[in-house]
């Protein structure tokens, strides 16, 4: 039976169509994700080196770059869709990548808080991180060891393949619950902010330069805008691994290009066009913005 583990190329015993994608993937479409996040990773790196941002650095470094990774296996999958080690780079690193890209409007949400006025949250400020990125953290761990378990199932132990396959959802699933879960505390948020306080005026850093109130419109439509990319990336991915490997929606790679590499393609630059730490000063780094 063709597998990843007996076969090595393209052949009348190994054709395509019984790979788990079914297809070669497309290079043009793939190459372009490997420029463009590199391009935004190396754009993150000097915004955030430039405003001391380094938590926010982090998480979007490592995300744009893992991006990056994924869709370099996908190229080398090009010219070998049956190549093992091209296989497990762009799956571990294409379901991984947005974990981080998601630490990152979580850290974003933060402080856009403090900047409006953290008496309007219900949760202190610092929980949105410790909270959010700690169940993104968790949701990282499971994907990871779904994804761990999968590969060492390869194409011959099915029901280890079966296990590792769910335990990537329960992590997928995992993360939309956490992002729902968060959306309801900005949105509560936003809503009193607008009820009870000043709007986007009413600033509460007085470390804050004037440019924050103008912008911070552009900023909050930044992170919602964000928000929904990563979130609408992550309940793509449900359907798309729980139907099993090599099924139906697995094989459309428009589907997964547009839904899965658009979607945080598109958050990325939205945290790239407006970044946070040139708006949010709290977000930079300085003795007093530790505490």
């Amino acid at each position: 039976m063709a597998s990843y583990a007996t076969c090595t190329e393209v052949g009348p015993l190994c054709p395509v169509e019984l790979t788990t994608y079914g297809y070669y993937p497309n290079f043009g479409g793939n190459i372009f994700f490997v420029v463009f996040f590199g391009l935004l990773g190396i754009c993150q790196t000097g915004l955030g080196v430039y405003y001391r941002t380094w938590t926010f650095l982090t998480a979007l470094l490592i995300g744009t770059f893992m991006e990056m990774a994924g869709y370099i296996g996908r190229v080398l999958m090009h010219d070998n869709p049956w190549s093992g080690p091209a296989f497990k780079l762009q799956i571990v690193c294409l379901v991984l990548a947005p974990t981080f890209v998601a630490a990152g409007v979580y850290l974003t949400l933060k402080h856009i808080i403090l900047s409006l006025g953290a008496e309007h949250s219900i949760l202190k400020p610092r929980l949105f991180t410790w909270i959010f990125i700690g169940c993104d953290i968790g949701s990282l761990v499971l994907q990871a060891a779904g994804g761990g378990v999968a590969a060492a199932a390869g194409n011959t132990n099915f029901e280890l393949l079966k296990a590792g396959d769910n335990i990537i959802i329960a992590g997928i699933a995992f993360q939309v619950a956490t992002m729902t879960v968060c959306g309801f505390f900005a949105v509560l948020f936003f809503w009193r902010v607008f009820k009870r306080g000043d709007g986007f005026s009413g600033e509460k850093n007085l470390d804050v330069s004037p440019i924050v109130p103008k912008w911070m419109p552009f900023v909050v439509g930044t992170e919602v805008f964000a928000y929904f990319t990563v979130l609408i990336r992550c309940i793509y991915r449900i359907p798309e691994m729980a139907g099993g490997w090599g099924n139906p929606l697995m094989q459309k790679e428009n589907e997964f290009l547009v839904l899965d590499g658009m979607m945080i393609a598109l958050a990325c630059l939205a945290f790239t066009i407006f970044h946070p730490g040139v708006f949010l000063p709290s977000l930079r780094f300085a003795p007093k913005n530790r505490a």
